[in-house]
């Protein structure tokens, strides 16, 4: 079993930037490959970053690509996503996930999930 908790939203300005971070917790935990998900009201779940349980390769939407960044800590058991140049269509609840298969983008695909973060992106 594998607890997931995220942290670091809030509101901020178009143009501004946010650190996420996602405290990991449970057996094995820095095994899994992490994935940062997001979802904005009446929209369905999407895939944002993921990054192999080694923290060696990593895979972002085309959406936030050269914008986001996602990292992980395995002696803190911690994964961040580091966003810059926000819209305000990155404004959503952010999901931390974590999957024992490969790194990949499909939420079916993820064994454990967050209770999310909120980001508010102000134009």
């Amino acid at each position: 079993q594998v607890q997931l908790v995220e942290s670091g939203g809030g509101l901020v300005q178009a143009g501004g930037s946010l650190r996420l971070s996602c405290a990991a917790s449970g057996r094995f935990v820095s095994s899994y490959a992490m994935g940062w998900f997001r979802q904005a009201p009446v929209k369905e779940r999407e895939f944002v970053a993921a990054v192999t349980w080694s923290g060696g390769s990593t895979y972002y939407a085309d959406s936030v690509k050269g914008r986001f960044t996602i990292s992980r800590d395995n002696v803190k058991n911690t994964v961040y996503l580091q966003m810059t140049s926000l819209k305000p269509e990155d404004t959503a609840i952010y999901y931390c996930a974590a999957t024992y298969g490969n790194i990949n983008s499909r939420v079916e695909q993820y064994d454990y999930w967050g209770q999310g973060t909120q980001v508010t992106v102000s134009s």
